[in-house]
């Protein structure tokens, strides 16, 4: 099976090896390793340093083995949820120089139906991350409550969410959702005309996040990651999806300038009330022309840095 190609991946390493512990023997962390791509690009880079890869998914693992075999001397791969990182062993006592997530599906899990993350028709409704553990999307849609459904799709930006929910609660009680073409059917007798894939996407991502409670993991990680990161490391996230952005966003800029989240009458000054790092992308870091032409997959990509005061 081909490699999954991996986005952004020189402004990737190039930020997360901006920190003050690039040329040392530092431990980074790929924190959705997936096909190695981005491991092993920094392993390269940095013919020193020595690589934690995390993921959920064994088939990800297997391919990042694989990939990284020649650097295993330098690389530990481990099973497990981002959200865990920071807790695995070694990680708090030694502090990472540098950390890496680049959010979402990978192409290898798009392109097997049977992962069930793509709209192809006939694919199961299934979108765990890690198979066989877990609720799929069919469960899901089979079980939430109308409240539920409109707060998860509108939580994933997908469309005309209030009235999909209650559409889907309608088509559930005459048949199960089991497939792509059941939910697709739905989503295009709500908007009366055949489904855009832009919007096919935004369903199937939100029933994604919910899924893999990507969104709480996420939330979670971020701050759990900073903790653990060397003074002057760096934290790059690269996500695929505007809610992901958000909060990625909406993080760097706190951990920036705490006074700023302060209401207006509040008495403090900025500088009483210091950062604990900096934010290194002041817009996020979008893929080239070239990139897209080569892989469509990378258009919605979006890069955002962050490094911790030193």
């Amino acid at each position: 099976m081909p490699h999954h190609r991996p986005v952004l991946v020189e402004e990737a390493v190039k930020y997360w090896t901006a920190g003050m512990c690039a040329r040392a023997n530092g431990l980074y962390l790929d924190g959705t390793v997936g096909g190695g791509g981005h491991a092993e690009a920094l392993l390269r880079r940095l013919p020193r340093c020595r690589l934690l890869g995390v993921d959920r998914d064994p088939e990800a693992l297997k391919a990042a083995r694989a990939r990284l075999a020649p650097f295993r001397d330098r690389a530990r791969l481990e099973r497990a949820s981002f959200r865990r990182a920071a807790a695995l062993p070694g990680v708090r006592a030694e502090g990472l120089a540098g950390a890496l997530l680049d959010l979402g599906t990978s192409s290898r899990q798009l392109d097997d139906d049977g992962r069930g993350f793509t709209f192809r028709r006939g694919a199961p409704l299934d979108m765990r991350m890690r198979a066989g553990t877990g609720v799929t999307a069919a469960a899901l849609l089979a079980s939430a409550s109308r409240e539920e459904l409109v707060r998860t799709l509108k939580e994933g930006d997908a469309p005309r969410p209030t009235t999909l929910a209650g559409r889907i609660v309608r088509r559930r009680a005459e048949r199960p959702l089991r497939a792509s073409d059941d939910l697709v059917a739905v989503l295009e007798s709500v908007l009366g005309r055949r489904a855009r894939h832009g919007e096919k996407a935004r369903l199937f991502q939100a029933l994604r996040m919910a899924v893999n409670d990507e969104k709480r993991a996420l939330a979670e990680a971020l701050p759990a990651i900073r903790d653990v990161l060397r003074p002057g490391a760096v934290l790059v996230v690269i996500s695929y999806h505007s809610v992901e952005d958000r909060l990625v966003k909406q993080a760097f800029r706190a951990w920036s300038d705490p006074a700023a989240a302060l209401p207006r009458r509040v008495p403090v000054r900025r500088e009483d009330l210091p950062g604990a790092g900096a934010v290194l992308t002041r817009r996020p870091v979008a893929p080239g022309d070239a990139e897209v032409r080569s892989n469509s997959r990378a258009k919605p990509a979006r890069l955002r840095a962050w490094r911790k005061a030193a």
